[in-house]
């Protein structure tokens, strides 16, 4: 039997390469039709190229899960003097953004604003094929419910064959700009959790996002403007160019398909070009936290650095989703690919967070998009490190370059995830870290978990199974879907 499993996972890992392979292959080839080879190229710098470029003066606050950053919206919302532009995957109009005190939802809030200001919503015209969800009917019914509360709303059905419009982003009056990973909706999931991530009824959620002020905002609200103009054949008026802020330098960057929007024939592949830049230029930490990762070209990168890493104390951690049924990793056989890659060497650990009541305890999921690279460059935004993200969905990203905003924000995380308080970690260095707490709660959970005891930590580690139940099939997958 051993000999037989032992075979199966070898077999099963050389096709899984095999089409792997093929399906960079195939991407590689489709960016170079599209102009856009310099994706995959190194490069000194870790910005993308092409407009928008980096903009300086900027404030930036990083709200990490839906408690912390849903009262924040409504806040800057109540503020809205003209205009409020919202772009979403999916909202619901029953969610309740704030919940303490006086309560308030979405529908109200939009009702109430639209009294006074142009309130404009894009969203996703919904899945074609009735199968999915939400649906294009979904999407219609709420499009009736946002157009009776005095909401402009348009429907984005110029997607590519199965995928669909992701980016979740918010412009008040041009003065104030959200872009992050939190829908906002309760579609599969209720997205306001704190960041105790107490036990309760509904999914535990862990997401974060990031609210600035600054120049930057006239590039999320003129990406807001394209898809508008593209989808109505309206022109709104060019959005205003904020005055500086803050001292902070960031970067709005985004993945746009080819041949989806005229404006933009060639499309735009700048997610996935600085994140191919600072996972490439990783000398010491690479910290991930993503709904998927699926990404081949990705993986490839990290594995590369596994295998030759470029100092003794460099280290990956990655925090993703288990699987709801059985607690496993759902990447597509890619935490075991990187295991394999790693050998045994500690550098590599992927986790998952359970959120715990006494003897039970229940995933939280991670919805989060967040990658931090030595410290010194960080992305939050809509784009998960799969296919959909990086090739063939619409989706916004801030990137900055600032050491002291990456380390804070992976402190704050690390906080959260370690459940210590933060000034246990401050200045405290990384790998250590990763090595005396990361690797010995999550090791110790998994053993419990394995054991059928009670957990007594949050960190789970995830030990990479998936490969022989989908490796076969994932990337096979990805490349039919990808076309």
């Amino acid at each position: 039997m051993g000999v037989d499993s032992d075979l199966l996972a070898r077999v099963d890992a050389a096709v899984g390469d095999r089409i792997e392979a093929l399906v960079r292959a195939h991407h590689r080839r489709r960016l170079v039709r599209a102009g856009w080879a310099s994706a995959f190229e190194p490069s000194p710098g870790l910005w993308a190229d092409s407009d928008p470029p980096p903009r300086p003066g900027n404030d930036v606050e990083i709200l990490i899960d839906g408690a912390s950053f849903l009262p924040r919206l409504v806040e800057e919302l109540d503020r809205a003097e003209s205009h409020v532009h919202i772009a979403g995957w999916y909202i619901s109009t029953e969610l309740a953004l704030v919940r303490e005190g006086s309560r308030r939802v979405l529908l109200d809030l939009l009702a109430e604003l639209a009294r006074t200001v142009e309130v404009r919503v894009l969203l996703w015209a919904g899945a074609p094929l009735p199968l999915f969800r939400p649906s294009r009917g979904d999407v219609r019914d709420l499009e009736k419910r946002l157009r009776g509360a005095g909401v402009e709303v348009a429907l984005d059905s110029k997607e590519r064959p199965l995928h669909c419009h992701h980016e979740k982003l918010v412009v008040v009056d041009d003065r104030v700009a959200t872009v992050g990973g939190i829908d906002l909706t309760s579609f599969c999931g209720d997205r306001y959790d704190s960041s105790r991530h107490l036990w309760r009824p509904a999914l535990g959620w862990h997401d974060a996002a990031a609210l600035v002020r600054g120049p930057v905002v006239g590039d999320v609200g003129e990406h807001f403007r394209l898809r508008w103009r593209e989808v109505t054949g309206r022109e709104l008026p060019p959005a205003a160019m904020s005055a500086e802020a803050g001292e902070h330098e960031l970067q709005l960057v985004q993945t746009i398909p080819e041949k989806v929007y005229k404006a933009r024939p060639s499309g735009a592949f700048r997610i996935l070009e600085t994140y191919v830049r600072a996972l490439r230029s990783a000398e010491r930490l690479i910290y991930l936290e993503s709904q998927f990762l699926w990404s081949p070209e990705l993986v490839e990168i990290l594995a590369e650095k596994l295998r030759r890493p470029p100092r003794e104390d460099f280290r990956i951690v990655a925090v993703l989703p288990s699987h709801p049924d059985s607690g496993n990793d759902n990447s597509r056989g890619q935490v075991g690919a990187l295991a394999d890659a790693d050998g045994g060497a500690g550098r590599f650990l992927a986790c998952a967070l359970y959120a715990r009541d006494g003897t039970a305890a229940e995933p939280i999921y991670v919805h989060a998009k967040v990658a931090i690279v030595d410290d010194r460059w960080l992305t939050v935004g809509s784009a998960n490190l799969n296919e959909h993200s990086l090739f063939n969905d619409t989706e916004v990203n801030l990137v900055s370059c600032e050491p002291e905003l990456a380390r804070a924000t992976r402190e704050r995380l690390w906080a959260e995830h370690l459940e210590l308080p933060l000034d246990q970690l401050r200045g405290r260095d990384p790998a250590e870290l990763v090595d005396e707490r990361w690797f010995s709660i999550a090791e110790d959970q998994l053993k419990r978990r394995g054991a059928g005891q009670t957990l007594t930590h949050r960190l789970v580690r995830l030990p990479g199974v998936s490969r022989r139940s989908r490796r076969l099939f994932g990337p096979l997958q990805g490349l039919v879907v990808d076309g």
